[in-house]
């Protein structure tokens, strides 16, 4: 069928040591899954468990390119988390299969306009506007899991200019990975393409324009971002 204007191409991350890309159809993000994070957003991570929200495709952010920071706000945090790319999906996936669903792993940043988020939580509306956004996610090259496995632990961080602002382990996730999917999967039939971002570790904050952002899980992938 012709269309009445011009469709939009995919979104096509990189793939490391490939010379194809990982085309992403959509993109969930895990909140509060880890409990010192939770803490320090005011929630008790052993009464609340994570839930989900969602950003677009066209918000993520290939690797080598600035973060434009973004209107409306003077408050923008930076929050470091684990990449998840699926190969296979399903619905009402079992948690013991769940693990065979994914292709691979990055690091990503999931920008916040913290300003604007605590605006939607006073009214009780959506997160959208503080989520959302153009650019909100800069995600590395995608690390295939046959070349570096499935973590379940290892070293998260993320530094500003070459402090560490956040610093955790993948073993600190109230939710691991394969619980992760198989919730994902009972709420929404997931699809190949799908990206999720598995939430963010205590010590996320401001971010100004200049700043280097440079952020990394040990083993897996590494992302050096510049706010303009």
């Amino acid at each position: 069928m012709e269309t009445v204007i011009p469709p939009s191409l995919p979104v096509l991350l990189p793939i490391f040591e490939s010379p194809v890309g990982f085309p992403v159809r959509r993109v969930y993000c895990v909140g509060r899954n880890y409990a010192a994070h939770a803490r320090e957003m005011g929630h008790d991570p052993d009464r609340e468990p994570p839930f989900f929200f969602q950003k677009n495709a066209d918000n993520l952010l290939p690797p080598g390119q600035d973060f434009p920071y973004p209107p409306l706000s003077s408050d923008v945090h930076h929050e470091v988390e684990l990449v998840v790319a699926l190969r296979h999906g399903g619905a009402n996936i079992p948690v013991a299969e769940a693990i065979a669903h994914v292709y691979g792993y990055g690091v990503g940043i999931d920008f916040t306009r913290r300003d604007l988020q605590a605006q939607a939580k006073e009214a009780g509306r959506p997160w959208t506007a503080a989520k959302a956004f153009e650019h909100s996610a800069p995600i590395s090259a995608i690390a295939p899991a046959t070349a570096v496995g499935h973590p379940t632990n290892g070293n998260i961080w993320l530094k500003v200019n070459g402090e560490t602002r956040q610093q955790g382990d993948l073993a600190q996730m109230i939710w691991t990975v394969p619980e992760i999917i198989a919730e994902l999967s009972r709420l929404f039939t997931l699809a190949p393409g799908d990206i999720i971002m598995t939430g963010t570790p205590a010590g996320v904050g401001a971010v100004q324009r200049g700043d280097v952002v440079t952020c990394g899980i040990d083993g897996i992938a590494a992302l050096s971002v510049k706010v303009v």
